[in-house]
């Protein structure tokens, strides 16, 4: 019975993503697009597979609790039933004579994953390199289309910008690929941004607005992945759901004749994003200030005690208060895209991350110059506003909350994708992109010569 389930769950999965891949070959004419989707799906996946072949450490952790969520799936249906639907699961680990109960509130992003896997493990009975692959195609799904939308929503900006940020950096495929939290972040926040882009500034259909059942689809599929996006970390979430309501809502009203200025995007985009901080808490405690102090320090904290004998920064004075936080969030913004510095470390992933860290500082140095010199690029301004915001704040989360230098490199390839888009809008950066063969002389068969995105004045 498993094996005949599990057959016909991958089948049913081939029969869905072989089409797919075949539209996108296609839509990828000959050129360089056709390069990046081979490249772009080999990287993922092969590092999927590979890192997953034997799971480790925070991998092995949940696939080995995910499968006693299945086998008691099998089991007994409506008790598992209860435990993938509970506010708070008791799960035992170990043997009945030892171990520990682990205790998991709904909210939690590892009880989340471990409830995904266990509806995996369904198809791959178990397999930690089939798991990997599965997160790994959904995490380059996600991360592709979003490469996609921008080169057929926004045809004036550098469609090697959205390639290299999502699909190419290496700290973003190695990281955001097989089972972690990191790949579903990653491909469910891309995918999501893909459809809000399509729908702003692509044609009528790409939001949806065809017939009754399109619109259905689109925005069951559009909530679908803002749930799971949120599930995933939703301090992370928050922010991108805030800023692309915020640029939906300023798009939406200069369609009327409204927000047509900077200014007033700017207004709008404040005024969403104020509400925002405004009503969370009244849904919910978990986003009150002192709940947000408390998760800070208790996070930091946490992270500072495993971190001794191993590289990582401190803030000695942090204290749970906002203003303390506020004070400290400049460096740790400035820490997250610099640290570890060359030398600061010698074992080769903190080499391989300081050297990174050498190209982001360079690519921040020219696009501060093209933006003083009037060459900031083609993005809608209301759109590099939202997204400069988001990157600014996950900078700051992320800095206050991991001085671990391992956990930082893992952490913000959920970052650096949407800085890289921003870094290489610039016309140096394109000139430099073309230099190197990325998206020059290329049209893509599927994609539109023109829309009626344009930059904002």
């Amino acid at each position: 019975m498993r094996l005949l389930l599990a057959f016909l769950l991958n089948a049913g999965l081939l029969a869905v993503l072989v089409p797919w891949l075949r539209r996108q070959w296609r839509w990828a004419g000959s050129g360089w697009w056709r390069t990046v989707l081979a490249v772009g799906l080999g990287l993922r996946v092969l590092v999927g597979m590979a890192r997953n072949w034997t799971p480790k450490l925070d991998a092995e952790f949940m696939s080995g609790i995910s499968k006693q969520v299945t086998a008691q799936l099998w089991a007994s249906p409506s008790t598992a039933v209860q435990t993938l639907t509970k506010a708070i699961t008791i799960m035992h680990i170990g043997s009945q004579s030892g171990g520990y109960d682990a205790v998991y509130q709904n909210t939690s992003n590892t009880w989340i994953l471990i409830k995904l896997l266990a509806l995996l493990n369904l198809a791959s009975l178990g397999a930690g390199w089939l798991n990997g692959l599965y997160l790994s195609v959904f995490a380059f799904a996600g991360c592709w289309l979003l490469a996609r939308a921008l080169a057929e929503a926004l045809p004036h900006t550098p469609a090697a910008a959205g390639v290299v940020g999502f699909l190419l950096w290496p700290s973003v495929w190695f990281w955001a690929t097989g089972i972690s939290k990191e790949a579903v972040l990653l491909g469910s926040g891309a995918w999501l941004m893909a459809r809000v882009l399509k729908g702003l500034y692509g044609p009528p259909e790409s939001a949806g607005q065809g017939s009754a059942q399109q619109r259905i689809l689109w925005w069951l599929g559009t909530v679908l992945l803002a749930l799971l996006h949120f599930q995933m970390r939703y301090f992370f979430a928050l922010p991108l759901l805030g800023v692309l309501g915020g640029v939906a809502l300023g798009h939406w009203l200069q369609r009327f004749g409204f927000a047509r200025y900077r200014w007033a995007q700017v207004a709008v985009l404040a005024a969403v994003l104020g509400a925002g901080v405004w009503l969370a808490p009244q849904f919910s405690i978990a986003f009150s200030i002192n709940k947000f102090t408390y998760q800070v320090i208790r996070v930091y904290s946490f992270e500072v005690a495993h971190s001794v004998g191993r590289p990582h920064f401190e803030y000695p004075v942090l204290r749970p208060t906002i203003e303390s936080i506020a004070a400290h969030a400049p460096l740790a913004a400035v820490n997250t895209v610099t640290r570890p510095w060359l030398g600061e470390a010698w074992q080769p992933l903190y080499i391989a991350a300081a050297l990174e860290n050498v190209a982001l500082l360079g690519l921040l140095i020219l696009a501060a110059v093209g933006t003083a010199r009037g060459r900031a690029g083609h993005l809608p301004f209301g759109l590099g506003l939202g997204l400069g915001i988001f990157c600014v704040v996950l900078a700051m989360l992320i800095g206050l909350t991991t001085p671990n230098f391992g956990s930082l490199n893992r952490y913000r390839s959920e970052l650096l994708p949407f800085l890289l888009l921003l870094l290489l809008q610039n016309d140096y950066a394109a000139a430099l992109l073309r230099r190197v063969r990325l998206g020059k002389g290329t049209q893509a068969s599927g994609r539109p010569a023109k829309t009626s995105a344009r930059p904002v004045a």
